[in-house]
């Protein structure tokens, strides 16, 4: 049995678009990691994470993720963990235990090992206090050197933030920043709880390229209620003047059996499935013509940032926060629902505020779930990753990395055949490729390769 045999077709391809979004538009997962979030569970203790701690080798740099779980208003079609908050103390409370969580992460570590990138999550980052960022680098430079040339990210909100905070912020080195765009039309804005206009967004650009900051990233989503394609374009148009090195074009994930926040959205003014391809299509046609690259399924980057750069090279990679140019095999993540990735496996922090505190205040790493990965998983998990990386796998030479043969396949293979009777797979030998229709519904063909994916599951948002 060859891959080549699995090319045959067995009905005439789909050529209406409508008729392949109605027939491949199930749920699939996002795949930020391998095994998904889906699949954690309570089996990975304080303990075991304690262990993997201790077993991490010494000579390889880790990244650090950071959680502020606080915004200062709520949008409604948010899925992160924050939550609106307004007192000063309770932000201040947070960051002494973040600092008590560093550091007993750091007292679990074999040595002080070497960060090469330090990434601010939320939330929002901006609410938080000079000093307090502070505390948390001064926590982080105690624990782990700092490698020459560490990148420093921050999610931003534009409506908290200031020029004092960023010169605060790149005084520790901030060198990239994104910053959450959505969509500037007032009647969409309405709909979910924002206020932000161009004049907002332009202002911020200019106190980050004041400050130095080379790299800026501009949030814009598409599914929204009240959106348009129209709504859409004229949003493009108008950042599109700031120049930003990077533009993520999100889909809107309407969750609200998950985020109850999210039964304050109209569902009756949220676009259907044609409306929301209509709108991410003409976006990445119109951000294509101004010269950006299309990195993967949802990034756009000019062509020389290190992200179109790496996706030439092949080393574009996926996690938590999206698509990067992180190679480090290690991310350590501190903060409440915060999400770790060591070699044995993945781990999640408590998830509920007062759980984590508790925890901490007990002098315990917070840990509340994970999965201990295992050969299978890796296997599978570098074939999703390049699929959603590069929108291709070469199947023979990941299997030949993991001593595997290709006839392990051969269920997947069986189920590659629909996507190339419809037009929406090549077959070449061991390789397999997304046509420029199926790089629309690539999450729906790495699903193919999970063998933890159930398709009526309903823990995933659509796959457009």
């Amino acid at each position: 049995m060859t891959l080549a045999a699995t090319a045959d077709r067995p009905h005439p391809p789909a050529d209406d678009l409508s008729d392949l979004i109605a027939k491949y538009d199930g749920r699939a997962p996002r795949y930020t990691s391998y095994p998904t979030a889906v699949q954690f569970g309570p089996a990975v203790t304080a303990g075991a994470y304690e262990t993997w701690l201790g077993q991490l080798p010494t000579d390889r740099p880790v990244s650090l993720y950071l959680h502020i779980p606080f915004c200062a208003q709520l949008c409604w079609y948010c899925g992160c963990n924050t939550r609106a908050v307004h007192r000063r103390s309770t932000i201040g409370e947070y960051v002494k235990l973040l600092v008590a969580e560093i550091g007993l992460v750091r007292a679990a570590l074999p040595a002080r090992l070497t960060a090469d990138a330090i990434h601010f999550g939320g939330g929002t980052p901006n609410m938080l206090w000079p000093d307090e960022l502070s505390s948390l680098f001064a926590a982080l430079g105690q624990g782990f050197a700092f490698a020459p040339g560490l990148e420093v990210a921050a999610e931003l909100d534009p409506a908290a933030l200031n020029r004092e905070w960023v010169q605060a912020a790149t005084a520790h080195g901030l060198n990239r920043a994104s910053l959450g765009v959505q969509n500037l039309d007032p009647a969409v804005q309405k709909a979910v709880n924002r206020h932000d206009t161009i004049d907002d967004i332009r202002r911020c650009v200019g106190w980050l390229r004041e400050a130095g900051v080379g790299s800026v990233n501009l949030d814009l989503m598409y599914g929204l209620p009240r959106q348009t394609t129209e709504n859409t374009l004229q949003t493009l148009d108008q950042v599109l003047r700031l120049r930003p090195e990077r533009i993520a074009l999100f889909g809107y994930a309407h969750v609200p059996w998950m985020k109850t926040h999210q039964k304050l959205i109209d569902e009756a003014t949220l676009p259907g499935p044609a409306e929301r391809l209509d709108q991410s299509e003409s976006a990445a046609r119109r951000l294509v013509s101004e010269g950006y690259r299309r990195i993967g399924l949802d990034h756009f980057a000019l062509p020389d940032d290190t992200l179109a750069i790496a996706q030439a090279a092949g080393r574009l990679h996926r996690n938590f926060q999206g698509y990067t140019t992180d190679e480090a095999t290690t991310l350590l993540g501190v903060g409440v629902s915060a999400i770790g990735h060591l070699p044995q496996g993945f781990v999640q922090n408590q998830s509920q505020e007062v759980l984590w505190r508790a925890e901490i205040s007990q002098g315990r790493l917070p840990v509340a779930r994970g999965v201990a990965v295992t050969d299978e998983d890796r296997f599978r998990g570098e074939i999703i990753e390049r699929l959603m990386c590069d929108f291709a796998v070469d199947l023979g030479a990941i299997c030949r990395r993991h001593g595997r043969s290709v006839l392990s396949l051969a269920p997947e293979l069986e189920g590659l055949k629909s996507f190339v009777a419809d037009g929406l797979l090549r077959i070449d030998g061991a390789r397999i490729e997304a046509t420029p229709r199926g790089r629309l519904l690539i999450r729906s063909i790495a699903a193919l390769f999970d063998v933890y994916f159930a398709a009526d599951s309903g823990r995933h948002a659509k796959a457009i």
